[in-house]
């Protein structure tokens, strides 16, 4: 593991720039009801002022590429839809002069793919932005276009991530525009399955930790929460779960009888009231039972998560399938849940029996002092802009995501796409009002740390 180093830097305070009265207006008018004000803009040098004003002059730009790939249903298990809109993104991102590649997955992880790009330089630290292109929507969802209402707009991904891969790009757009990515090293990630990871994890994020390695800084590009100014050092991992549990199947009138016990379906409520009333309780540990098939026969198709049951009421339930999963704030939170889960499932009713399998999907991010001073270069460049404090964004409100598979290797700092609503529904929105101050953002903390010298 490499040293974790500060990021902050200090920055000469400049005279306010009209345009980015402008950009602040635009940007988060409604939510911070902001006006004119004489110390707007300062502390940004001369190249910070013209990456704000090329981002505001192409915020209509950036909404119509978004359009764009919201359009393509990219739902993870749409390999073709994800490589389409991976498409997209490689011309862009080779007309910036980045090396890009489309990296396809073995046959066994059942996956796209996922784009890296990549610009070496000879200052500052590199850094690392993560993305991705799939989204829940899949290509049987009744949710499959973008539609604009003013300055929101709704849409399968639009605030999911495609509205953070737009401020990705967009970003990097306004520092070729600047000449400010002259010299940088960045690596850009648009990972192809971050919403359904293929297994196994050794492959199909083997190219991202790698990355990770190779980087100073990781930033991560899904939405904030609750406002614009919001970022996170810290996010929860992801670990599936499955309980499957046998009973005698036999008639109904004889179920309690010693010959024939308390059945599936009994045992599997005992087991779940269990993991509510014990292992529920430790902060920023959470437990879903998320899918539940019970009864005389259970057919569970676990790479889509669905499946069919059939059984009677006079009949004692012989099979119960769940499937959930378990987020934690660190990899010892993980162990001791599943250790209490494993000893309330191995005291079985009667006439039953249980067995629970645990799978690793993503590792935690827990919060550091090096992600802390990320958060404070960010928070700096908000107030540069005249926006104030950025809040941290508790962990329990947030799921996991790429970006804990580098953390045990580089600092990091999440949540810094887009302000939206309803994420992973039909009504998932975006406030497009975020775009241009958000990308703004991303394009001067991402100069401030790529300016420096290694």
């Amino acid at each position: 593991m490499k040293n974790r180093r500060s990021t902050r830097r200090r920055l000469t305070r400049r005279p306010a720039h009209p345009h980015l009265t402008r950009l602040a207006m635009a940007g988060v008018a409604m939510l911070l009801a902001l006006s004119p004000h004489p110390a707007l803009g300062q502390g940004l040098s001369p190249i910070e002022r013209e990456i704000a004003d090329y981002v505001e002059a192409h915020t209509e730009e950036a909404i119509a590429f978004l359009q764009r790939i919201v359009d393509i249903n990219s739902g993870t298990m749409n390999h073709d839809g994800v490589r389409e809109v991976g498409r997209l993104f490689r011309e862009e991102l080779d007309a910036l002069g980045f090396r890009t590649r489309w990296i396809d997955m073995p046959p066994e992880v059942n996956r796209a793919g996922h784009l890296f790009a990549e610009r070496q330089g000879d200052r500052g630290k590199h850094v690392l932005l993560i993305g991705h292109l799939d989204t829940v929507f899949e290509e049987d969802s009744p949710f499959q276009s973008f539609a604009r209402d003013g300055w929101t707009a709704t849409g399968p991904g639009v605030e999911d991530m495609k509205g953070g891969d737009v401020v990705m790009l967009f970003a990097l757009k306004a520092l070729h525009e600047t000449g400010a990515l002259d010299g940088a090293s960045i690596t850009v990630a648009y990972t192809g399955d971050e919403e359904m990871p293929g297994h196994p994890l050794s492959a199909s994020r083997s190219d991202l930790i790698e990355a990770g390695r190779a980087a100073d800084i990781a930033l991560g590009f899904e939405g904030g929460v609750g406002s614009p100014n919001t970022a996170t050092i810290a996010r929860r991992g992801s670990s599936g779960w499955k309980l499957t549990v046998e009973g005698v199947r036999a008639h109904s009138s004889g179920i309690f009888d010693d010959a024939y016990g308390a059945g599936a379906v009994f045992e599997t409520a005992r087991i779940l009231n269990a993991f509510y009333e014990d292992v529920r309780g430790e902060e920023y540990l959470t437990f879903n039972p998320g899918v539940v098939l019970g009864g005389t026969d259970v057919v569970y198709d676990q790479a889509n998560t669905r499946g069919t049951a059939f059984g009677k009421t006079n009949v004692i339930a012989q099979t119960v399938v769940v499937e959930g999963g378990l987020r934690f704030i660190t990899d010892e939170q993980k162990d001791r849940a599943r250790a209490k889960m494993k000893e309330i499932v191995a005291r079985s009713l009667p006439q039953t029996s249980a067995e629970i399998s645990f799978s690793d999907s993503y590792p935690a991010m827990p919060p550091t002092a090096g992600n802390q001073a990320l958060f404070e270069a960010l928070e700096k460049v908000n107030r540069d802009l005249g926006q104030g404090a950025i809040k941290q964004i508790d962990p329990g409100a947030r799921g996991a995501a790429d970006i804990s598979f580098v953390a045990a290797d580089v600092d990091g700092l999440a949540g810094l796409g887009v302000f939206g609503s309803a994420g992973h529904t039909v009504d998932e929105s975006v406030d497009l009002r975020s775009l241009p101050l958000i990308t703004a953002r991303a394009a001067i903390l991402i100069h401030r740390l790529t300016g420096e010298d290694r």
